[in-house]
């Protein structure tokens, strides 16, 4: 079995151990015999799914610094016995403010509006704040509209700002939430809670969807760098902090520059199977509330206000609709009075609930539907029909009503509209240099450095520096996910006006006391250039949930096309320092291999250039700003570990949790193992190509007949043969259409830019796998193509494949890789491993490709 330490929430501004457990340092090691079992265990049920079975008194009564207050409460009750049904119903209601108009907001009553990732107001990117100010007064003048009857209850608006306001261009952006778990600093929590609630308030929004406190325990989760650590311990020590920041505390609270924060995702989402975004939580109650309750503790005990259940399911039941956790275990026994939101329609995946009905979320505890699609209208008549059959009962919307009523009072919405509210509108607050100067911090304290052979850093100013990698140069990367766009993706320097890339800081260092600091991604040096040093800046690129998940650890597997970048320059005898970027820990050993120091920046935001203060020594050569960043997830030792986390029993990690040197710690690391576990043809099964978005290493492109080509960065391209554009399919953007023109021949192609060997696949019998809807029957041939470099590929004709598929539905269609085993194709060296391409006219959509097992609709080739 897996130790873990228990932590349990009591009164303001104390912890409380459960009985006989002693408080354990967060870095230090300690044995079972130290952690104490709570004298009286929670009770387990045969169905720990089944409410009547489980007692809810296991779980810790909570004493909020937030204490109601009489006065507010009679003025909510008085709000709510003048109120109509459908008043009622719309306050329950949040819609997404792409298909959101003022009017809607006064005709139908919405209790709130929030902006998903990606969202702006007039859906420009480059909106300004007074943009994003100006749409929060009309929101708010429209919900205080009492033309029609209506009742004049403020709407609050919500935003994922997780890492800073990171949907605003030229906002503070502090490292993920995986970075900041390396700081080991709660303090600087509260200041980063302090600053992103003031830059999200001078443009008008109320509520930030933020702190996420999640306890991810598999790191193939593509939303593990949005928790502080896999500990509990460390997630408790944080939470609580940062929703002070954002808040306020006892000595002030939602006062200028203070908003209202969310604990999210309820409960369990860093625990789901094998890392699955939105999968099952598998866990026994006891462990669910020791691993993944503590960071609601201390939130809870903070006065967080608001709580966003979860996706995921817990033992098969959807947290969504689960009245045992949200009702029984959050509200009664932990004594939580603010409101619960939903997820991004997360109500649809409850069993008998779709995006329009969900009458099990309501009576589970759901106070808000996030009904972020354009059809919240009809949500919002089948729920006032399901409150006049009786299926949600009539008080079981007062009291969700009375929760949103009860935090829009707490936090002030009703005393002023969004412009006159303090700091909004105070343009010089967002991406100030005292906010910045947060931020460095955070960056400074979280780089961990896992090796430095011979004391290599920090680096004296003054030497020639060589600069290359992909991610020297480049701030969307090194902020990743939800930075401006959901995923991240589309985002270029000039995008973050203020802010700074790593090489931005080590130029400056350099140059500043006579050195010469030169950029090259490729690593290809000048004529004349004889550098002292290479600073490789390398890692992942920017995603976000569920298209980040992975199904191997292993960094650029099949590519390692920045192992070859470390292995040239370390063949010409440079040293060389590895800076790493990633929101997870990643089987990198080849890596740590080929650096003489390498360095875990995670993902840094906006603020690059701190980077440089810990690389480099001052110019006198004495210590700048010494590494201090301590691991907060365990790093792994090989990729046949699928988990690894402190406290296991059976597993050890490379670099274990609370790993991290600094500058004088003499630690010469051993030639790492870099061999791979031999892979089964029979889990060879499918390799995902694109699932929802390219995966590693591949890129997606269209191309015409001439030659050029263009990378699908964005949500919609176009050239003069064809356009593609980003839709919706399961979630947000997980699918892409293409539009063939007619005028000439278009192709639509995924490429890597090193050669892959897939010959396994071919050899394992696979096919060629796309999950396709048909929007617009095709007028001329079309191809399916593989390529292995210039010359070097097959074309097979899938004319008729593709017209016998019906109209406007997915489906799945296959071809046979053997189908492109003949001719010129090399599978040992693809690049290329998809091209679709016609000069006919023709609308295509596709969700997922892959190379797997032949689909329903399959083209064969005889050998």
């Amino acid at each position: 079995m897996r130790k873990y330490f228990p932590l349990f929430a009591a009164a303001a501004g104390s912890l409380l151990l459960m009985a006989g457990c002693e408080r354990v340092d967060p870095q230090s090691e300690y044995s079972a015999q130290q952690i104490k079992w709570p004298s009286a265990p929670i009770a387990q049920a045969e169905n720990p799914n089944s409410g009547s079975a489980n007692s809810a008194s296991g779980w810790p009564k909570i004493a909020s610094e937030v204490q109601p207050n009489s006065e507010l409460e009679q003025r909510a009750a008085e709000l709510l016995a003048t109120m109509t049904l459908e008043q009622k119903v719309g306050q329950i209601i949040q819609t997404e403010i792409k298909f959101t108009t003022p009017d809607d907001v006064r005709d139908f009553h919405l209790g709130s509006v929030l902006n998903g990732g990606g969202s702006f107001p007039g859906n420009n990117k480059y909106a300004t704040p007074e943009d994003w100010i100006a749409l929060a007064d009309k929101y708010y003048f429209a919900s205080m509209d009492t033309s029609k009857g209506g009742r004049a209850i403020p709407i609050i608006w919500g935003t994922d700002a997780v890492h800073g306001h990171n949907n605003v261009i030229g906002a503070t952006l502090f490292p993920h939430n995986i970075g900041l778990g390396a700081t080991r600093n709660p303090e600087l929590m509260r200041k980063i809670g302090e600053v992103t609630a003031r830059e999200v308030a001078v443009t008008g929004i109320d509520w930030l969807f933020a702190p996420t406190v999640a306890a991810p325990r598999d790191d193939h989760w593509g939303r593990t760098y949005e928790g502080y650590s896999e500990d509990p311990e460390l997630i408790y020590q944080y939470a609580g902090e940062i929703v002070r920041g954002i808040q306020g505390d006892e000595r002030g609270r939602f006062g200028s520059g203070q908003l209202v924060a969310t604990a999210k995702h309820f409960i369990g989402d860093g625990g789901t199977e094998n890392g699955i975004d939105r999968g099952d939580t598998k866990l026994t109650e006891r462990e669910l509330m020791e691993i993944h309750g503590q960071g609601y503790f201390s939130s809870l005990q903070a006065g967080v206000q608001t709580v966003m259940a979860s996706f995921n399911s817990w033992n098969g039941e959807k947290l969504h609709g689960s009245h045992y956790m949200l009702t029984e275990v959050l509200k009664e026994q932990m004594g939580f009075d603010g409101f619960v939101v939903g997820d991004w329609l997360g109500h649809a995946f409850v069993p008998g609930c779709s995006e329009v009905s969900c009458a099990q979320s309501i009576n589970a505890g759901l106070d808000m539907f996030m009904a972020s699609n354009a059809d919240w209208k009809t949500l919002y008549h089948n729920t006032i029909d399901q409150l006049k059959t009786g299926e949600i009962p009539q008080q079981r919307l007062d009291d969700a009503v009375t929760r949103i009523l009860r935090v829009k009072l707490r936090a002030g919405l009703f005393d002023a509209p969004p412009s006159q509210r303090p700091l909004a509108g105070e343009l010089d607050i967002i991406g100030s240099e005292p906010h910045r100067e947060v931020a460095r911090q955070a960056v400074r304290e979280s780089l961990v450095l896992l090796k430095n052979e011979n004391r290599l850093l920090p680096l004296q100013r003054d030497m020639r520096v060589l600069v290359a990698g992909d991610g020297a140069d480049n701030i969307g990367k090194q902020s990743g996910g939800w930075t401006i766009s959901w995923q991240g993706t589309g985002n270029s320097n000039s995008d973050f006006p203020g802010g700074t890339s790593i090489y931005d800081g080590i130029q400056s260092s350099v140059e500043a006391a006579g050195g010469v600091a030169k950029l090259s991604v490729s690593g290809d040096i000048e004529e004349g250039f004889d550098a002292d040093v290479a600073i490789v800046v390398f890692g992942e690129n920017p995603y976000a949930e569920m298209q980040g998940d992975l199904k191997t650890l292993e960094y650029q597997a099949g590519n390692r096309k920045d192992l070859k970048l470390l292995n040239k320059l370390r063949s010409q005898g440079i040293p060389v320092v590895s800076v790493f970027l990633t929101g997870r820990p990643l089987w990198v050993n080849a890596e740590i291999n080929a650096s003489d120091a390498f360095v875990v920046a995670w993902l840094p935001g906006s603020e690059g250039a701190a980077v440089a203060d810990v690389l480099f020594r001052n110019s006198d050569g004495s210590i700048n700003h010494d590494f201090t960043g301590k691991l907060s997830f365990s790093w792994p030792e090989s990729l046949a570990q699928k988990v690894v986390n402190r406290h296991d029993d059976k597993t050890t990690a490379l670099f274990e949790y609370g790993f991290g040197m600094s500058a004088d710690d003499e630690v010469s690391l051993a030639r790492l193992n870099e061999e791979r576990p031999q892979i089964d043809v029979s889990e060879l099964a499918e390799l995902d190509l694109f699932a929802a978005r390219p995966m590693e290493p591949w890129h997606l492109f269209i191309g015409d007949d001439q030659g050029a080509e263009l990378e699908m960065t964005g949500n919609r391209h176009n050239n003069a043969h064809m356009s593609i554009a980003a839709i919706d399919r399961n979630m947000q953007e997980d699918a892409r259409s293409i539009e063939w023109l007619g005028n000439g021949t278009g192709s639509v192609y995924l490429k890597a830019w090193n050669r892959l060997d897939l010959s396994e696949y071919l050899v394992a019998d696979g096919a060629l796998v796309a999950e396709v809807r048909l929007d617009k029957k095709p007028s001329a041939s079309i191809f399916a193509q593989m390529r292995c470099g210039d010359n070097c590929g097959a074309k097979v004709e899938v004319s008729d494949l593709v017209k016998n598929l019906s109209i406007s539905e997915w489906q799945k269609l296959s071809v046979d890789l053997s189908c492109f085993g003949s001719g010129e194709m090399d599978f040992s060296k693809v690049d290329m491993p998809f091209q679709l391409s016609t000069d006919g006219t023709m609308q295509l959509s596709f969700s997922r490709i892959s190379i797997g097992s032949p689909a329903k609709h399959h083209m064969t080739c005889s050998s």
